[in-house]
């Protein structure tokens, strides 16, 4: 059955009642009113998708059923029926949110066919709407995960930039997220109802890579069979993410920089001029000043990048952030995967945690995918984690120093004290990685006195 819920208003009894019916047989949840003000308190309570509604009644008429219904509910439709006498009362209130009318006798199938197209229409919103909220969620300030000094500091910086037109460049080890914060940027910023256009330097021949960017008119080179826009066109008042900006060739930065100063590009083949407003923001692994120095990158185009200078840490320099990011990429791939996955047992995240992540967030993600995907429980144990971790952990390990002869209490206190040392201090996770609560970890500090 079909989950739009139908509200039938006329006082005519009888019409309401074959007007319902007829639209119940093909799978509508339909709701009767034999008068303006029963359909008044329905459409107050709320829950009513389409609003079917006589126009002339004995006590409230159609129109300020209308009024009513797109007051209080905005996104429902309204139908009005009305006789040939009324039409321009319909006509105009039409002019004030009614989706259609539909002139007495109604004929059955033609409402049947104008409730579907606004229950399609409605569907298509709604879709819409929810594309959003999970963009929202994904790519929204929210979207950047971590607490530490210095993804702080990044929050802060994307923060205060996204409003603006500036020109970024952000430079972080490969996996450390600069495509999300580009993302980010774009959907937090004035355009990010137009394109975000993403190009990766280092996987386009560099015979391609000005055809990519700029476009190229029919017959400039060989295999060039038609017209085409470059990226840079694509992304007319929107972004273009330039990534691996530091394995560009010479050759096309210098068109790079035309670009950034003149607002215009040149197809391939072209001689024409074509004006582009496009925000552009550049990502590398690299060092760009020692390629500068190399003769391999432009020192005028760094100059035009950098006007805003994203620095992204490596893993290993936000090891607090671990936790916060396993419990997120936990719940993701949980529910990307239709998995029952909600914990990591204490040991495993021990593990997790010691593992150096050459391959930074990136890594981390991919893992955690993997174990979500592999388990076959609720709980997530060391079994599950990728031998290359485990081996790797075990050689970097290091135990807190238990010799045989202490007491149980002193040896507690070790562990908890090398815990906390390994978490930075952050008590919430030292009671996670322990495999005990936050309370009992507090009456422990106070115990043994450590603070």
């Amino acid at each position: 059955m079909n989950h739009t819920v139908i509200l039938v208003i006329d006082d005519n009894e009888a019409h309401a009642s074959a007007t319902a019916e007829s639209l119940q047989k093909v799978g509508y949840k339909c709701r009767i009113a034999t008068s303006g003000k029963e359909g008044l308190k329905i459409i107050e309570a709320g829950e009513i998708d389409i609003v079917i509604t006589d126009l002339i009644m004995h006590d409230i008429d159609g129109l300020q059923i209308l009024k009513t219904t797109k007051e209080r509910l905005p996104e429902a439709e309204v139908i009005l029926i009305t006789g040939y006498g009324t039409v321009e009362t319909a006509v105009d209130a039409m002019q004030k949110g009614a989706a259609t009318y539909l002139l007495k006798p109604i004929n059955i199938n033609h409402l049947r066919a104008e409730v579907n197209k606004l229950v399609e229409k409605q569907g298509l919103v709604r879709n819409n709407k929810e594309l959003h909220k999970q963009l929202d969620e994904k790519y929204g300030l929210s979207g950047i995960i971590g607490n530490s000094p210095k993804m702080q500091k990044v929050l802060n910086i994307v923060n205060q930039i996204s409003g603006t037109t500036a020109t970024i460049l952000i430079t972080g080890e490969s996996g450390t997220g600069k495509e999300l914060i580009s993302k980010i940027i774009h959907n937090n910023s004035p355009r990010k109802n137009n394109p975000l256009v993403v190009l990766n330097a280092a996987a386009i021949p560099e015979n391609l890579l000005e055809s990519e960017l700029f476009g190229h008119e029919k017959g400039s080179f060989t295999g060039a069979v038609y017209q085409r826009k470059g990226k840079f066109e694509y992304a007319n008042h929107g972004t273009l993410f330039l990534d691996e900006i530091g394995d560009m060739p010479l050759s096309t930065q210098v068109k790079i920089l035309r670009v950034i100063e003149d607002g215009v590009v040149m197809r391939v083949g072209s001689n024409e001029s074509i004006e582009v407003d496009v925000r552009l923001i550049a990502a590398t692994n690299q060092y760009l000043e020692k390629l500068i120095k190399e003769g391999k990158f432009r020192e005028d185009l760094y100059f035009r990048l950098n006007v805003v200078s994203i620095k992204l840490p490596p893993l290993r320099e936000r090891l607090e952030d671990i936790p916060l990011l396993i419990d997120a990429f936990l719940r993701e791939f949980s529910q990307t995967h239709n998995k029952k996955v909600s914990i990591i047992s204490p040991e495993a995240r021990k593990i997790l945690y010691k593992y150096p992540w050459p391959g930074n967030v990136r890594e981390l993600k991919n893992c955690i995918e993997s174990m979500v995907v592999v388990s076959m429980k609720d709980t997530i144990d060391t079994e599950d984690i990728p031998d290359h971790i485990l081996q790797r952990s075990s050689e970097t390990s290091t135990a807190p120093s238990l010799v045989a002869g202490i007491t149980i209490e002193e040896a507690e206190r070790e562990l908890i004290k090398s815990t906390l040392a390994t978490v930075e201090g952050n008590r919430e996770e030292a009671a996670k990685m322990l495999g005990i609560g936050e309370r009992t970890l507090y009456r422990k500090l106070d115990q043994y006195g450590l603070k």
